[in-house]
């Protein structure tokens, strides 16, 4: 029996990874699994945790035995609602559905997009430097992602005003069985409303990313059916995960100003500083897969029919792959860490991330010398997303 090969071979951890304490502040926990070995077993979710680089990335990238199909969430009534869009489904039905959903999100795509984007961000910087002090959050990491996002997706305008509720709530129930994750499932139930009802034929912008996933399965490329799973698929990660990111910069660069000097001083250095930005902070910090035949790692054998936990923000500090990780330095240019995973399932809304960040810092560079955090940052309390809530900061 599958039972009584759980956990064998592996060490043994009773931390409760999504206790509020260990979400708010990962850090300690994901070092103290990792002293154990790369994988552990967990007691209370029984899966399998990775912390290491080197097996998260194995695992990321090897669909035939780490599998989406079964659902990347840790509780079963996710699995079962999003079974079947990008995130959750592998093989051809995964790729002919990401071919439709990232055609608008190629690096070519989005060229044209990036004179708007860059104007955008100049504006609100512009705005906000006058005000000198402002919420990162909400007044300027929101901006760029909600205005661009919604617009480009094309749903209809009653509902738009909810898309960050729900998106953030759909993270929440990624999460185990828990009180959070089923205070979270009625906010879900009107995001899947929405997707079914509304985001549909006649009410989508025309010409929108929406509208060419709904004249594809009229082509008979992707299944109808999976078109409201592929409107949350727009309607979730494209915008948190770029927010988080965008917050977690600024926090980090008024934590180490000496960083944000490199980065005034050479601004060829942006695009390493995103990715440190995402090595340092993943807004996702994991979710699992299901393995459909046994894997072997070193001594251990991790069985056919078990679940393993990816934890990407563990992986992405991970001594092995990154000496001193705990050290912010924009001139590390980790290009290979995992805060957009890695293999089939990488984030599809990479490029417009990068896009929309790079835009940001370009933007923040021509008028800021300094972040001062004026008050006390208030931490997203969430299953998989890592940002704030708030970030009150002063520029100079």
């Amino acid at each position: 029996m599958v039972d009584e090969k759980l956990g064998a071979g592996v060490p043994h951890s009773s931390i409760d990874l999504y206790a509020p304490a260990q979400l708010l502040d990962p850090w300690e926990g994901y070092r103290q699994l990792r002293e154990l070995g790369s994988i552990a077993w967990l007691t209370d979710l029984q899966m399998y945790a990775f912390t290491g680089y080197a097996e998260a990335k194995r695992a990321l990238t090897n669909w035939q035995t780490f599998s989406s199909a079964s659902g990347v969430m840790m509780n079963e009534t996710m699995n079962q609602v999003l079974r079947g869009n990008t995130l959750c489904s592998d093989g051809e039905r995964h790729a002919a559905q990401r071919r439709v959903i990232i055609d608008p999100l190629t690096p070519r795509a989005l060229q044209p997009l990036k004179p708007q984007i860059d104007s955008m961000a100049k504006e609100l910087v512009d705005d906000l430097v006058m005000r000198k002090t402002f919420d990162a959050v909400t007044d300027l990491a929101q901006h760029l992602p909600v205005n661009i996002v919604a617009n480009l997706v094309g749903l209809p305008e009653e509902g738009r005003s909810q898309m960050l509720v729900w998106a953030t709530q759909m993270f929440n129930c990624f999460g185990p069985d828990n009180e959070r994750t089923r205070a979270s499932m009625p906010v879900l139930e009107e995001m899947v409303e929405y997707a079914t009802t509304q985001a549909v034929p006649g009410k989508l912008k025309p010409g929108s990313w929406a509208e060419a996933v709904h004249h594809a399965a009229a082509r008979g490329v992707i299944d109808p059916s999976a078109c409201p799973a592929l409107m949350i698929d727009y309607m979730g990660p494209s915008l948190d995960t770029t927010i988080s990111a965008i917050a977690s910069a600024v926090y980090l660069f008024a934590e180490h100003p000496d960083q944000w000097d490199a980065v005034r001083g050479n601004a060829e250095l942006i695009p390493s500083a995103i990715n440190e930005v995402l090595r340092m902070e993943s807004p996702i910090q994991g979710w699992s897969r299901y393995l459909l035949q046994d894997a072997v790692f070193g001594d251990a054998t991790l069985p056919a029919g078990s679940r393993a936990l990816i934890l990407w923000g563990a992986a992405n500090r991970d001594p092995v792959k990154y000496p001193d990780p705990d050290r912010f330095d924009v001139r590390r240019n980790p290009i290979d860490h995992l805060g957009f995973g890695a293999g089939p399932h990488a984030c599809l809304g990479m490029n417009l991330a990068k896009m929309e960040i790079g835009a940001v810092l370009e933007a923040l560079i021509a008028r800021v010398e300094r972040f001062e955090i004026s008050g006390s940052p208030e931490r997203a309390l969430n299953h998989v997303l890592r940002g704030f809530n708030r970030l009150e900061v002063t520029v100079h």
